[in-house]
């Protein structure tokens, strides 16, 4: 048995209930801020125009943009409902990193714009690991397909 299996089966086992509602939560948040994000693009990509740390063209900005977009979009969906959760949560850390470090690390010592993000990263990486719990569409599939 390789590793992902290994993890994957401890996280089957050790899944509290209470975490699916956090899990849930989580989900709603990512996608509101996807709504936020297609209702209000130019402060995204204002957002990412006006850091100092990667030049970025305008092309490569506005792809970023909307795949930030979607990936909110369709992950927050994806880990609220309890499917592909892992995958949703592979998909949402490398953007909810990058919004911790252009949003918190590099303006203020003290920024409340960045405890948002943390948690986020800080949840997605928890639910990459234990995946989605026995409150999601995965586990109701496993039953009705098993039965």
């Amino acid at each position: 048995m390789n590793t992902v299996h290994k993890i994957e089966r401890w996280g089957d086992n050790h899944h509290p209930m209470a975490l699916d509602i956090i899990r849930i939560a989580l989900g709603i948040f990512l996608l509101l801020k996807g709504v936020a994000f297609m209702e209000n693009s130019a402060y995204l990509q204002s957002m990412i125009e006006n850091q100092n740390v990667v030049f970025i063209s305008s092309g490569v900005l506005m792809a970023i943009v909307y795949y930030v977009t979607f990936a909110h979009l369709v992950g927050g969906v994806l880990i609220a409902m309890g499917t592909l959760t892992r995958f949703a949560c592979i998909i949402q850390i490398p953007i909810v990193l990058a919004a911790v470090f252009l949003t918190g690390l590099f303006h203020e010592a003290i920024n409340s714009m960045v405890w948002p993000s943390i948690s986020a990263l800080v949840l997605l990486v928890l639910f990459m690991v234990i995946g989605s719990g026995p409150f999601s569409l995965d586990r109701h599939l496993a039953k009705w397909e098993a039965s």
